[in-house]
């Protein structure tokens, strides 16, 4: 784990014309998710974020809603790399703020802060081996390394690449006390793969999470101009560092009602995208994200219209088509849904009030 990308050689014909060289690609691999040390979901994922992406999956399911629901989140010591003969080369992307999820090894990692550390961090010794960027560990009390559980880049795992080494792909979240525990039975199992998100599903039923907030704040309502919203995806385009590399990842964004982006996550899976957005939301205390508007790279699914409503957002924009469940929804929690934003152009499917236009 730790990398977002790989480098692998392949034949390009351009022109007619054949040559060999090195691409880069974006990294896939599961990621376990376990919750009070029980398997809960299994998702396919681009490394990082992990621990924003297990809290955000949670938020979703109806698990969390607020900082202190969550005790730890830390990596479980047990998972452990098949052998690996062709190390990749680059480091996980992280936010803009250079923060990193906590150190890999089974380190317990506190996500709700408290002991004179900032919210969100917590102190742990580091051993040895494991490996730093700048950026990524800071020093707090006792002068034990400060290990930022938002997401993102910033710590090398020791031993990443290396026989044996621990894969980082199994997060086990601990909720809180007094926190009640869902039922995980086999049929609440849940695998995701990165297209399709929740498809283990026992039934829709089971889909339909009630919210613990509504759909925006009536006391301080979104409205959004058409020239707002013609205006995010170019900016959602231009934060995709990773995909300007490979092409080939999903993204996801925050922005407010006047545009400003907030916050950008880059997946394999659409729908972890989202889950990183609004884990790292929970983590940092903003939830209930009532005056945001989520905008994804690709169509909008009754999933992603589920996180959305899960995490109090009132607008979901996509630059491609609502599935005929996803405006079902919309409709029925007063969540705003806009498919086909390009550029000037949009279709608004529900909601239709928070968007103002002249006739």
């Amino acid at each position: 784990m730790g990398r977002v990308t790989e480098r692998r050689r392949v034949v390009r014909i351009r022109g007619g014309k054949v040559s060999t060289r090195p691409d880069t690609l974006v990294a896939e691999e599961p990621l376990e998710i376990r919750l009070n040390g029980k398997p809960l979901a299994i998702t396919m994922r681009t490394p990082g974020d992990d621990f924003a992406l297990a809290a955000g999956f949670l938020v979703s399911e109806g698990v969390l809603a607020r900082d202190s629901d969550l005790a730890t989140i830390a990596y479980c010591a047990g998972a452990v790399a098949a052998p690996r003969d062709e190390p990749t080369d680059e480091l996980v992307d992280g936010p803009s703020d250079g923060l990193a999820d906590g150190p890999p090894g089974g380190l317990g990692v506190a996500a709700g802060g408290g002991g004179g550390v900032a919210a969100g961090w917590t102190t742990a010794p580091l051993p040895a081996a494991v490996g730093r960027r700048a950026g990524g560990v800071g020093r707090g009390d006792a002068g034990l390394p400060v290990i930022d559980t938002r997401g993102g880049a910033g710590s090398a795992p020791g031993g990443a690449g290396a026989r044996g080494a621990n894969t980082y792909n199994v997060v086990d979240v601990h909720l809180a006390p007094g926190v009640p525990l869902p039922d995980i039975g086999l049929e609440r199992n849940v695998y995701t793969t990165s297209s399709c998100g929740l498809c283990g599903k026992a039934s829709l039923e089971a889909v339909r999470t009630t919210a613990r907030w509504p759909v925006g704040d009536p006391a301080t309502p979104v409205v959004l101009s058409p020239d707002v919203l013609a205006a995010l995806p170019d900016r959602l385009r231009a934060a995709q560092r990773v995909f300007e590399r490979t092409g080939g990842l999903h993204a996801a964004a925050l922005f407010t009602a006047e545009g400003e982006l907030l916050d950008v996550r880059e997946d394999v899976g659409r729908h972890n995208a989202v889950d990183k957005l609004v884990g790292r939301a929970l983590q940092q205390g903003r939830l209930p994200l009532s005056s945001s508007v989520l905008l994804v790279s690709g169509r909008a699914s009754f999933e992603l219209a589920q996180k959305a409503v899960m995490a109090g957002i009132p607008v979901l924009a996509a630059v491609s088509a609502p599935s005929s469940l996803a405006v079902d929804l919309a409709e029925e929690t007063g969540l705003t849904l806009i498919g086909f934003l390009r550029g000037a152009d949009m279709n608004v499917y529900a909601g239709a009030e928070r968007v103002s236009w002249e006739e």
